[in-house]
């Protein structure tokens, strides 16, 4: 089903226009209609059985009935500019679209041992092998036409977010200083800092530079409020973390520097639990003074969060996936709630108002909610990266609140690509839809590939 995406955009923009309070917070406002009741399971399109892959032929995926897909981007397989595919497929996003050309750039969380994967001219510390690859996926054929390194030398390129001049936030979810470190049970020699922010652009390599004024902490997700032109930051803290906002002294220019701020729920110390679906919070920043300093005074690697705490920020847990849509900021917290299974929150930029979206209170109901990503259609995906033994999944939350399961991991190798073994608890990681809504990419973590699926998406779904 092809989905017209200025009508979609419009839909956004009218219900949020009149902010939280009535209820005009995107599609997912009318949850607030429902403040206070669980969170519950739906059907949504119906029940997963598996799907032979139209590139392979192997069933890497469980989806509902009518929905194909295609992988590419496997790790170790050549790209166009002839290195090697690396390893651990992340974060996400479609930061071009030319007609049918759509341009990816993907994150490589990548633990640091290897050495670069690229050019020394797009390349931070030689001996760290973390970083993007660029992407061109033809919408309309539903195939890549090429990939390329754009960025490496970097350390655990976790999540990130596209920007609205065309280029990719990469960040790094590892805090280090320059000397020796072990690294994966191996000794490496580290030439310069991590735990930072670097801008790739969609049409050539990063210059590798280091955004150091956005601060040095465990990143995740980085995303740009296009009104503003200021980014907000999670932190994958366990148990502490905090929400930042970076505020550019040129808006557009993020190499130019700014000011680092921290979330404060006013009257509101801690938002890991005691709150309930549909708790809404006025805010306030707290300025980070020092944003290089990512090591604290204990050693440990929270010196931002330990600043922004001393000025009364608010404590959150696991702060990892991050989505703008208009004034909206969503955000996840993995193992926030009181269940600890996993919280959705939103922030209104232009009411400076925080509201607790969705939490799941059991397992059963969701557990454990990492990247997010909205569809055009109305309904966030959700990408779940859990602890337990069974397979990972991809979930949709819909606007009323019901949550289900859309795609199950089901991958079993048998010496194919060299990999052999059960890799389904492999988590999915940086979802992303094309700009018509056609076309749903994310990554399987492990052993290393891209899909792309399409099928008869619906709108309140997917």
């Amino acid at each position: 089903m092809k989905t017209d995406p200025n009508l979609a955009r419009r839909h956004f923009v009218r219900l949020s226009a009149a902010g939280f309070t009535a209820l005009g917070l995107s599609p997912f406002g009318r949850l607030l209609a429902q403040a206070g009741l669980p969170a519950r399971r739906i059907e949504g399109f119906g029940p997963l059985a598996p799907v032979a892959d139209d590139a392979t032929g192997l069933p890497l995926l469980m989806l509902p009935n009518g929905f194909s897909y295609r992988s590419f981007g496997w790790v170790s397989t050549p790209m166009s500019d002839g290195r090697a595919t690396p390893s651990n497929h992340d974060g996400m996003g479609v930061v071009h679209a030319d007609g049918s050309r759509l341009t990816l750039v993907r994150n490589h969380e990548c633990p640091g041992v290897g050495g670069t994967f690229a050019e020394a001219s797009m390349t931070y510390d030689p001996d760290v092998d973390g970083g993007t690859t660029t992407l061109v996926f033809d919408a309309d054929k539903g195939e890549l036409l090429e990939s390329r390194a754009s960025l490496s030398g970097t350390l655990r390129n976790c999540s990130g977010g596209i920007t609205p001049w065309n280029s990719w936030l990469s960040s790094e979810e590892a805090v280090l200083n320059p000397g020796r470190a072990v690294l994966d049970e191996r000794v490496v020699d580290i030439q310069h800092a991590h735990g930072f922010v670097f801008e790739v652009p969609f049409n050539g390599p990063s210059r590798a530079e280091p955004l150091v004024a956005m601060g040095q902490r465990l990143h995740e997700a980085a995303v740009v409020h296009p009104a503003s032109g200021d980014v907000f930051m999670t932190e994958d803290g366990d148990p502490l973390a905090g929400f930042y906002r970076f505020v550019p002294d040129v808006k557009g220019e993020l190499q130019r520097g700014g000011t680092l701020w921290m979330l404060k729920a006013e009257g509101v110390a801690d938002l890991r639990t005691g709150h309930q679906t549909g708790d809404r919070f006025k805010v306030s920043w707290v300025r980070i003074e020092h944003p290089e300093q990512g090591m604290g005074t204990d050693g440990h690697r929270d010196g931002n969060l330990q600043q922004g705490l001393a000025e009364g920020g608010s404590r959150f847990m696991r702060l990892e996936g991050c989505y703008v849509e208009g004034d909206i900021v969503y955000f996840t917290s993995t193992s926030g709630g009181d269940a600890g299974c996993g919280q959705v929150w939103a922030y209104d930029a232009k009411a400076s108002e925080l509201l607790l979206l969705f939490q799941s209170p059991a397992q059963e109901t969701l557990y454990y909610p990492d990247n997010l990503a909205m569809s055009p259609r109305g309904g966030l995906v959700l990408c779940q990266d859990s602890y337990r033994k069974e397979a990972q999944s991809l979930f949709g939350l819909t606007p009323q609140g019901g949550v289900f399961e859309f795609a199950r991991n089901n991958g079993k190798y048998d010496n194919f690509r060299g990999f052999t073994g059960d890799f389904t608890n492999s988590e999915f990681a940086g979802a992303c839809f094309s700009p018509d809504g056609r076309w749903l990419f994310v990554n399987v973590y492990t052993p290393g590939f891209t899909v792309a699926i399409t099928g008869p998406w619906q709108q309140g779904l997917l």
